[in-house]
């Protein structure tokens, strides 16, 4: 018997992000995982090694590797739709944990206790926390992207997503912000080179 988990996992490289908006490069769910993996590392790091918290830099990453997992049976339901109203919102949730319910079935017995804790994160977790913070980030360094490509399709949700950055009142989002984020801002030729 074949068991379906990671083949299921190799298929985010086909899911694609920002569906209904036109993109100047498309995204798709493996690469911005990846992405929410590096902020999430970059996050808890400044969370410990700044700000004297005690935040599981493993968990945290292992979150942000497994945070999309959900999206390889349900698709990418654009924010807009997903965030309409509170019902929806709470049945979208639902959808979600059965859906990592479901792909934990997919491992063997012996490895689903040892996977199914970061597929299935805990919520009120500081790690969780700043998975999402990074999770946002990584929307933002895309309008970012986008804008500096000439594509205006993406400065309302540029705004809306700084706003909500700014908004959650994280000193490691201002201090990202302020260290790192006006370097995405550069071309290559502008960055420094050895």
């Amino acid at each position: 018997m074949g068991y379906d988990f990671y083949a299921y996992m190799d298929r985010m490289k086909y899911i694609k992000r920002w569906q209904l908006m036109r993109s100047v490069r498309e995204e798709n769910i493996m690469e911005h995982s990846q992405t929410v993996t590096l902020f999430t590392h970059a996050l808890v790091t400044v969370h410990n090694e700044v700000f004297g918290g005690h935040a599981d830099v493993l968990k945290a990453v292992l979150y942000a590797t497994y945070h999309e997992t959900s999206e390889v049976m349900t698709g990418d339901l654009p924010t807009p739709i997903k965030y309409y109203n509170r019902s929806i919102q709470g049945a979208y949730k639902e959808l979600e944990k059965h859906a990592c319910e479901k792909m934990v079935g997919t491992l063997p017995a012996e490895m689903q206790n040892a996977i199914s804790p970061y597929v299935l994160a805990d919520e009120s977790s500081v790690e969780y926390k700043l998975v999402k913070a990074a999770d946002r980030l990584a929307a933002y360094v895309k309008c970012l992207e986008e804008l500096r490509s000439g594509n205006a399709e993406f400065s309302k949700a540029k705004k809306s997503i700084e706003a909500d950055l700014h908004s959650r009142n994280m000193p490691e989002i201002e201090y990202f912000f302020e260290k790192f984020i006006p370097s995405f801002e550069l071309t290559l030729d502008e960055l420094e080179t050895f």
